[in-house]
């Protein structure tokens, strides 16, 4: 799995102009699967995510997980993450997930991010969505599970 994961003060997720999931401070998830993956995958990547210390501590020092500071998360789906851009000018979604394993895999990372009793807004799976955040610090980083 990948996810490109955003350190935020706030962000949203409209479908149809529609707010369908925001959040405080916290982290915006991108998150998509590839057909390789498994359930292990989703497991692994949420238990990473949550513990992942970037968030200040009292000395300015990036020590802190969402855990610890109560942050919130917005996960958005994007299979688009495995978009491959070497060939043309097309990218090509060859290794993406098939829908119906990419949505399975989502909902387990989805409630993995909940059973560490973090608060939890999603998009709508396969849906256009609009996202607004605003970027904290800025800090983004990239994580796969491959790698």
């Amino acid at each position: 799995m990948r996810a490109v994961v955003q350190r935020v003060s706030q962000a949203s997720v409209c479908v149809d102009e529609q707010i369908c999931g925001a959040i405080g401070p916290g982290l915006l998830v991108l998150l998509g699967a590839g057909k390789k993956d498994s359930e292990q995958d989703a497991v692994l990547l949420a238990d990473k995510i949550a513990n992942l210390r970037i968030f200040e501590d009292e000395h300015g020092l990036m020590n802190l997980s969402l855990l610890e500071v109560q942050g919130e998360m917005l996960v958005v789906s994007q299979f688009t993450l495995f978009g491959d851009c070497r060939k043309g000018r097309r990218p090509s979604y060859s290794t993406a997930a098939p829908p119906a394993e990419a949505a399975r895999l989502y909902e387990q990372f989805i409630r993995e991010i909940r059973a560490r009793q973090i608060t939890v807004a999603t998009g709508k799976f396969q849906a256009m969505m609009d996202v607004a955040l605003i970027n904290n610090g800025p800090v983004t980083l990239l994580l796969d599970t491959e790698k």
